[in-house]
């Protein structure tokens, strides 16, 4: 007798908390190897983190995880099967990136798990074939409907044969037809590789009756296991679903009554909703087809359809938030509008993705929309009071939306469309990835407010349950409605044994059977070349982060036009050099040598000669509003006394609003009346002795016409290379833990450098290309050379993009959202920058902390390199010993970055 296979997975005392909320309590599982596992329980009860910690994404708390003969807890065995284990999160697209196509999205994957481009191209094509997806190839994953999106995951979950396939709620907002074609490709591959394991989270539970077993998880706990067909025995139930109720805690199912449907009643005045020959084209994509149909008041009409059908179009024309290319479209008798905000405060509405504000809390997204929409104010706070407690949200009310389940979470979508008590409701998917406990509650409200406050429901749905429920339906497919009656005259229709088969028959005919293609074939086993295979995962993420920026031309155009117009303000708007200063003079004395000293300060270039002034009293006034920078007083007698060899006084007043300008100018006045005290000498009109036998000439060396643009342009290229390029890096890694993406990070054999410097390189590349313009733009547009070594500049260059990515890379890796990230990176690096650097002050004045933090900092030994090579023509021996420092920096912020970013999820 052939010895019976380790188990997959085996989980022994497992528990595991988020603050003080216990996910997981004592759990002991054991999944046989070769075998089909189900989990079915509520939301929020730990299935996600079972599977979490299962797929090695989740750091283990407390017990014992062993997946694929090793203990998960050990870093050497997770990196070593994770090639082995491929792991589908929950949410739609979760793991997908919405600005890559779908055959670049499962080429991504292929890279991360080292398959070379024949075998990449060849397996998409199989699975995209398999899925349905081949005629989407090109679509970016972003614009794809939330069961092609699924498809999509499932695709590059697949992409590498694994041997423990684990899918939390794959097919949540899939169409029946789909799903029987995603399950039908699962069972395929899994005879093909009979030792393949697969687990599922499933809040199907039509699909549940598909699995060897399943697993009942309630609080925390494993309530039951064991096949669909003894859990029923069990509980003596008719259907899985009644079994899964009658399972739970007697708590939970406390007050649950059977769902009555009561008849309804006849339709009183004009239909609430019509569609009439309703078209919206997509350039020369047709997503909605000549629809037409009418919904009474007070009835629940069923929305029923293909992925991508065109459902959520049709219900955002219905809204308002998308025009119609043509035909009509009235709400409670009027034509919808955009602009008729009225009708729109009449109606309510739910997205198919969630799109509430995740930094409010539950209660302050309710509060909010109700204000919104119009509520009274004295209603408001009893009218959220009610909607916390009729969706069970008030243990969570002063929760953020994206720490809460998915199906809570769509229990508030639910209430934010109802808090303002709407007279029509249009429900996009509403009970998608929702535990039938919960959509039970969800129908008993809506169908109270059918029948009890004549609200009208448009709901889209693909649980056949639900779509019984309705009292009429609409089936859907490639923009155009195939059939529209009651569900039983649909399924008499068709002869159908159920609502299910009659709509997957309708789907078939109307899509035209095609043949059921092959399995993809086995993936060979890859060759074992560490070191290439890093090098393959690292170009992975450069490429697919090069990818998406360049998809996005607002970041594009921040990070290489920004810094080029930031250069231009700076250039042109800051400058030190003090010229044309108005000076207005009061000459009491009127002789020739008081012509001659104000004459001596109109013919220099930093002095420019106002009118003069009447009185003492104009000339303060006009010092007094800034219209002048110099006022000159002559007294009377001033020429008399100077021929006679006595000292005569002049009042030379200057504002001094501006300490840097005064002090410059005073120098300049300085200037203006030693030159002039030199030509009376020189003339002999002063008496011997009163001028200087020597004269001082003053050079400057490195910028000798003494202008700021010398200093402030390289200044302002290390400025800009500080903040932007930072700014850019610093929302890579925030922004994959926000969409969720950082789970193919923790579920793929990538390493955290690997991942890293893959994020890194694009943004070291387009800093360079930033960098490069801005030196271009020094030369050609402020004339500002490159005296010394252009190898040393461009060296430096390099070198200090790659400092400042890294520190933009370590920012991201610690902050929570994308927004903070930008903010503390502008903050971080502009204070040293300005201050630290030499940028506005000599490093040599520095003193104390000053001088540590100067040194602490890349920008200072940029601009050190930067003004060598610009301003002061250093030659590389020079300028090679503060290359060494970019260095290091650029190597030390990657290894701070690589030591904060987490290997699993805690």
């Amino acid at each position: 007798m052939a010895a019976e296979p380790a188990p997959a997975a085996r989980l022994a005392g497992v528990g595991q908390r988020y603050g003080k909320v216990t996910a997981l309590e004592g759990v002991d599982l054991v999944v046989p190897s070769g075998r089909t596992l189900g989990l079915i329980g509520p939301d929020g009860v730990g299935k996600s983190t079972l599977l979490a910690l299962v797929a090695g994404v989740r750091r283990i708390q407390a017990g014992t995880v062993e997946v694929l003969g090793g203990d998960m807890h050990r870093p050497d065995h997770r990196r070593a099967v994770c090639a082995r284990i491929a792991y589908m999160p929950q949410g739609l697209g979760r793991n997908l990136y919405p600005a890559l196509s779908v055959t670049e999205n499962i080429d991504f994957f292929g890279r991360l798990f080292g398959q070379g481009r024949a075998e990449r191209a060849e397996r998409s094509a199989q699975l995209q074939a398999a899925t349905g997806l081949a005629p989407f190839r090109d679509r970016p994953a972003g614009k794809l409907s939330g069961g092609m999106k699924q498809k999509l995951g499932l695709c590059c979950a697949l992409i590498h044969d694994p041997d423990l396939l684990i899918l939390d709620e794959p097919t949540t907002g899939v169409d029946p037809l789909s799903r029987r074609q995603f399950w039908e490709l699962i069972d395929r591959i899994h005879d093909r590789r009979p030792a393949m394991t697969v687990m599922v989270a499933t809040a199907y539970m039509e699909e549940a009756e598909r699995f060897d077993s399943l697993v009942a998880i309630d609080g925390g706990r494993v309530l039951a296991t064991g096949t669909p067909a003894s859990l029923r025995d069990r509980t003596g139930a008719a259907s899985l679903e009644e079994a899964f109720v009658a399972l739970l805690p007697e708590a939970r199912r406390a007050g649950r009554k059977p769902l009555v449907i009561p008849p309804l009643p006849m339709a009183e005045g004009p239909p609430a909703i019509v569609a009439s020959e309703l078209t919206r084209s997509f350039g020369d994509f047709v997503a909605v087809d000549h629809v037409s149909f009418a919904i009474a008041r007070g009835e629940i009409f069923g929305f029923l359809g293909s992925n991508g059908c065109g459902k959520t179009t049709t219900m955002k024309m219905l809204t308002g938030l998308l025009p119609a290319s043509s035909g009509t479209a009235s709400v409670l008798g009027r034509p919808v509008e955009a602009a008729d905000l009225e009708t729109r405060r009449r109606v309510g509405y739910m997205s198919q993705a969630f799109s509430l504000y995740g930094e409010l809390t539950v209660r302050q997204n309710l509060v909010l929309h109700a204000r919104l929409f119009g509520l009274p104010a004295d209603r408001v706070g009893a009218r959220t009071a009610l909607m916390l407690e009729r969706f069970e949200l008030a243990g969570v009310a002063d929760q953020l939306p994206e720490a809460l389940p998915l199906g809570i979470r769509q229990r508030l979508s639910l209430a934010v469309a109802l808090v303002h008590e709407p007279e029509i409701l249009i429900l996009d998917e509403p009970t998608s990835g929702v535990d039938p406990l919960a959509r039970d509650g969800f129908w008993a409200q809506l169908v109270a407010l059918s029948r009890e406050s004549g609200v009208t429901i448009f709901v889209s749905t693909h649980f056949m349950t639900e779509a019984l429920r309705c009292d009429r339906i609409s089936l859907m497919h490639a923009g155009r409605v195939l059939a529209m009656g009651t569900p039983a005259e649909l399924q008499a229709r068709r002869a159908a044994a159920s609502l299910d088969d009659a709509f997957v028959d309708w789907l078939r005919e109307a899509a035209g059977e095609q043949p059921v293609p092959p399995p993809p074939a086995a993936a060979p086993a890859a060759a074992s070349r560490p070191a290439l295979a890093g090098l393959g995962r690292l170009w992975a993420y450069a490429r697919r982060e090069g990818l998406e920026l360049l998809r996005d031309p607002v970041r594009l155009a921040f990070a290489l036009l920004g810094p080029l117009l930031l250069l231009l303000a700076f250039g042109y708007g800051i400058s030190f050099d003090v010229e044309n200063l108005r000076f207005a003079a009061l000459d009491r004395d009127r002789s020739a040598e008081s012509r001659a000293l104000l004459q001596e300060f109109a013919g220099s270039r930093y002095f420019a000669q106002a009118p003069p002034a009447a009185d003492g009293s104009e000339l303060e006034s006009r010092l007094r509003s800034g219209e002048l920078a110099l006022a000159i007083e002559i007294p009377p007698g001033f020429g008399r006394d100077l021929l006679r060899g006595r000292e005569p006084e002049v009042a030379l007043i200057l504002d001094g609003a501006m300490p840097f300008r005064a002090e410059t100018a005073r120098g300049y006045v300085e200037g203006v009346v030693r030159r002039w005290q030199q030509e009376q000498a020189a003339r002999a009109v002063a008496p011997a002795g009163t001028a200087n036998p020597w004269s001082l000439a003053i050079r400057f060396r490195y910028n000798q016409a003494f202008l700021s643009v010398f200093a402030i342009v390289p200044g302002v290229v290390m400025l800009l290379l500080a903040m932007i390029p930072s700014m850019l890096t610093a929302g890579g890694v925030v922004r994959e833990r926000e969409t969720g993406s950082i789970a193919n990070l923790y579920a793929s054999p990538t390493r955290r450098l690997e991942f890293l410097v893959g994020k890194q390189l694009p943004y070291v590349a387009v800093g360079i290309v930033s960098g490069l313009s801005l030196i271009l733009m020094a030369v050609l547009v402020f004339q500002v050379p490159v005296r010394g070594s252009l190898v040393a500049l461009l060296a430096g260059l390099v070198l200090y993009v790659a400092a400042t990515t890294g520190f933009g890379l370590v920012v991201s890796t610690f902050v929570r959202t994308q927004l903070a990230a930008i903010f503390a990176c502008a903050i971080l690096t502009v204070v040293p920058a300005v201050n630290f650097s030499g940028f506005m002050s000599p490093v040599s004045g520095l003193t104390g902390a000053a001088r540590v933090m100067g040194a602490l900092f890349p920008a200072g030994w940029f601009q050190a390199i930067s003004v060598g090579s610009f301003t002061k023509g250093l030659d590389l021996a020079t300028l090679a010993p503060g290359l060494l420092p970019l260095a290091g920096f650029a190597l030390a912020h990657l290894g701070i970055a690589r030591l904060l970013l987490r290997e699993q999820e805690r």
